[in-house]
């Protein structure tokens, strides 16, 4: 009898959820000029991203580089079926981002008590009750909403994230009526046994079609989380251009899944994502030129040896 192929079930097609321009940018300290990050979300729009996370409508004060949202929103250039996100803290965001014409927006809480009030303020219960609110505004404007969990893995402070955990905060997104949901590897600790066990916890209550994971490279286990994930159905993705990014409330958690080496293992696989790796690196090869500053991505660095 044949051996049985492990990679028969993968999903045809994936969604690619480009984050670079506002959970890889955040965090530079050195402020990108607004007119550079139109540049990047263009390039990125013209690579063929479905989905690209823009920016984000949290106070200038607490996110600097992020203080020209509207900015950005008002000066690229919209791809029609692209559907352009920020990020919204409150009801405050939420008004600003729909002032500027988001076709989506994010909340985010975490599965760690600890991480949530050092990175809100709040404990998880007092972020889903800010989140009703910036929803319900969501809903009546006709916006798509997306929750992020963040230390869905691991957290810098706690340690280990019990599945039940994620799961339970899972359930309180969705009875906010949140379209999706995306599961973070905040600190990079993911091996692909806690991604089996995490979905596993949350199969039961969330429809794969409606759940994304956002994992982080910082132990250099992304691509194999990913792996795991694409053979138990799981077809939307997070990844940062160049690897850009990190989290400034996780210490060590430096470093995005790059998108260019998501995409390449996606394209060998067969996995169709409509986006076109050559743009993606003239996206993050323009973003280089203007940080001063190579990126984290192993599929860059080799494409463009010699250059």
């Amino acid at each position: 009898m044949a051996a049985r192929d492990p990679l028969a079930r993968l999903p045809h097609h994936v969604t690619v959820v480009e984050v670079g321009p506002r959970d890889g940018l955040q965090n530079e300290h050195d402020v990108i000029a607004t007119a550079d990050k139109i540049r990047f979300l263009d390039r990125l729009s013209a690579a063929g991203f479905m989905e690209i996370e823009a920016t984000s409508f949290v106070s200038p004060r607490a996110v600097p580089q992020l203080a020209d949202a509207a900015e950005v929103m008002a000066g690229i250039t919209r791809r029609v079926g692209v559907r352009y996100s920020a990020l919204v803290p409150n009801a405050k965001g939420m008004e600003r981002a729909l002032a500027a014409g988001v076709d989506e927006v994010a909340i985010f809480t975490g599965a760690s008590e600890t991480f949530v009030r050092h990175n809100i303020n709040t404990s998880i219960a007092g972020s889903i009750a800010n989140f009703r609110p910036v929803v319900a505004m969501a809903r009546a404007a006709g916006v798509r909403v997306r929750g992020y969990i963040s230390t869905a893995f691991g957290c810098p402070y706690e340690g280990a994230v019990a599945p039940a955990a994620v799961a339970r905060v899972a359930a309180d997104l969705l009875a906010l009526e949140v379209d999706e949901l995306s599961i973070g590897d905040t600190i990079g600790v993911a091996t692909p046994n806690q991604v089996v066990q995490v979905i596993a916890a949350l199969r039961p209550d969330v429809e794969l079609d409606r759940l994304a994971l956002h994992f982080h490279d910082t132990r250099g286990t992304a691509l194999a989380n990913v792996l795991a994930a694409l053979q138990l159905g799981i077809h939307i993705f997070d990844s940062s251009a160049g690897g850009l990014g990190g989290c400034p409330y996780a210490p060590g958690a430096s470093g995005n899944l790059a998108t260019e080496d998501l995409v390449y293992l996606l394209d060998g696989l067969g996995i169709e994502t409509g986006v076109d790796l050559a743009g993606v690196v003239e996206a993050s090869r323009l973003l280089a030129e203007v940080r001063g500053q190579a990126p984290a991505s192993r599929y860059f660095a080799a494409a463009t040896a010699g250059t």
